[in-house]
């Protein structure tokens, strides 16, 4: 008899699904202790959770039946889910459950934005009837710019469109015809900007997009546009956001997220007359509520009793003999896809891997996600070894997995050849079995360990270049742990692949670009 324990509070139709599933023993103890949730934890096939309990490797070291974890949301920063995967623990989310809800708000902080309504209010309670006082903007026939165009940014364009705007919209990773079907023209974010009379924010909160609306970008809205984030904290600057409404170039700002959360009582933003704000409340009504509940008591239900899942965040669907001979390469398809993400620019049409050598004859299909996975990580931030590649394919990105059984210059090796606005090729292989390296960055062989804060750069084969870049990287406080060399003699270029045990900020990569020689310098973290 499967044991299914509750330990947070879940919306009563999903406890429903979960007492009606056959042959199952469902507790439900929300608020347990730490040890009190590990010993409940012992003999337990299932769990379900929201966001208070937290299950790290302590709690699952004495689970030995455990074989799922459900978490009603979409956030799974509260499981330790190397170490669920290590013990072979499927965990699952609810990502869809609440992208209508999440919108909607969106949609209400807006027209709330645009018409005074709370600050409205708050005069009507304090007894005043200053009608004057509170000239709002008409939405009908203004151009909202959306930037990002994932699932909430689609719903949330798609309400803008029935309230008569115009909508434009910033995605560099939706191709132009994708956003046509949509009946939305896709613009260059500096273009958006100039044509907004509204921005919203719909794109994950990652290394990118932090600080994606800051002082430069203000500057190029039209005078008393208003700003809309409830995305995630961060996205918008909020110092520069502050220093736009205060000049008065702005005509408000709606805000659902902080930076920090929740924000101080003296946060300068939280009394600005033309702010309107709420504590995170994107996913808060009874209905997504209903919804994650329902959809993690089935994802759980249905693993156990069928073997089927959904929206898992780690790799399920492989045995666990399989599993172990696989997950090196599993391990490097994602550094090699994350790689190609983060040097990608624009859309990207076509990811092709190719696997040579032994890794042709395992089953690939998971390794291929992986890559996925790697790729889109940059893209959204509900990204798993589930959804991957139908992300991809909402995307318009055509997967392209080849085989050949004659090995290259490597026993193994997966090569992916990613095509957007260019072309670009990473290779990867295992040495000894199970050390994942770099092998190959277009035309430049090499041997590198893709791990941390990584600097690829491109530079002229000229003397006191690898001595340049040491001094400027050193004066600016940042250490160099590995270094590895690449030459290609008859065009007379190098590349240099550079682990360093802190990311450099824009300024110390502008720096980098302008040494003398230097054809490009990127940034990626690989994890």
């Amino acid at each position: 008899m499967p044991k299914i324990l509750v330990s947070d509070p879940l919306a009563q139709e999903g406890l429903a699904i979960l007492q009606r599933a056959p042959g199952f023993e469902v507790v439900s103890a929300p608020g347990l202790a730490p040890a009190a949730l590990a010993a409940a934890l012992a003999d337990a096939d299932g769990l379900v959770i929201r966001s208070g309990s937290q299950i790290g490797a302590e709690a699952l070291a004495g689970a030995a039946r455990l074989k799922v974890i459900g978490r009603a949301g979409i956030g799974v920063d509260n499981v330790d889910v190397e170490a669920a995967t290590r013990r072979g623990v499927v965990v699952v989310n609810t990502p869809e459950g609440n992208n209508i809800t999440t919108a909607e708000h969106a949609i209400a902080l807006l027209v709330s934005l645009a018409r005074h309504i709370p600050q409205a209010t708050a005069s009507m309670r304090a007894g005043r009837w200053e009608k004057s006082a509170f000239q709002g903007m008409e939405l009908y026939n203004r151009t909202l710019g959306v930037i990002g165009l994932g699932n909430i940014g689609r719903i949330v364009a798609s309400r803008a469109l029935g309230l008569g705007m115009r909508v434009v919209a910033s995605d560099p990773h939706l191709p132009a015809e994708i956003a046509q079907k949509l009946d939305i023209e896709l613009l260059p974010l500096s273009d958006l900007l100039s044509r907004a009379d509204a921005v919203t924010v719909h794109v994950p909160r990652t290394r990118e997009t932090t600080g994606l609306l800051d002082r430069n970008a203000f500057a190029k809205l039209r005078p008393g546009a208003l700003v809309v984030n409830a995305a995630r904290g961060g996205i918008v600057d909020e110092a520069a956001l502050l220093e736009a409404l205060d000049s008065g170039h702005l005509g408000g700002a709606a805000l659902d997220v902080f930076a920090e959360e929740p924000p101080p009582p003296e946060h300068p933003l939280l009394a600005h007359e033309r702010v309107i704000c709420t504590p995170h409340l994107g996913a808060s009504t009874d209905q997504a509520q209903r919804n994650v509940a329902i959809a993690v008591a089935e994802q759980v239900r249905d693993f156990l009793l069928e073997g089927a899942v959904r929206n898992a965040v780690n790799l399920p669907s492989v045995s666990p003999e399989l599993l172990e001979q696989m997950r090196p390469y599993i391990a490097l398809g994602e550094k090699l896809g994350r790689f190609q993400g983060q040097l990608c620019s624009g859309a990207v049409r076509e990811i092709e891997i190719e696997y040579a050598g032994g890794v042709a004859e395992l089953r690939v299909a998971p390794i291929t996600v992986a890559v996925l996975k790697g790729l889109l990580e940059s893209v959204s931030d509900r990204v798993n070894m589930v959804n991957a590649p139908l992300i991809a394919r909402e995307h318009g990105i055509r997967v392209v997995e080849t085989k050949t059984a004659q090995p290259h210059d490597f026993a193994s090796a997966i090569t992916t050849r990613l095509r957007c606005a260019g072309e670009r090729l990473i290779a990867g292989a295992l040495f000894h079995g199970k050390q994942p390296r770099i092998v190959r960055i277009d035309d430049f062989m090499l041997e590198a360990i893709p791990e941390g804060a990584t600097i690829l750069l491109h530079n002229h084969d000229r003397p006191g270049v690898v001595g340049a870049v040491g001094a400027c990287l050193g004066a600016a406080g940042i250490n160099i742990s590995r270094m590895q060399l690449a030459l290609v003699r008859e065009r007379g270029e190098a590349a240099m692949l550079v682990n360093v045990d802190a990311a450099p900020g824009k300024e110390v990569m502008a720096q980098l670009r302008g040494l003398q020689h230097m054809l490009s310098a990127q940034l990626v973290e690989l994890g």
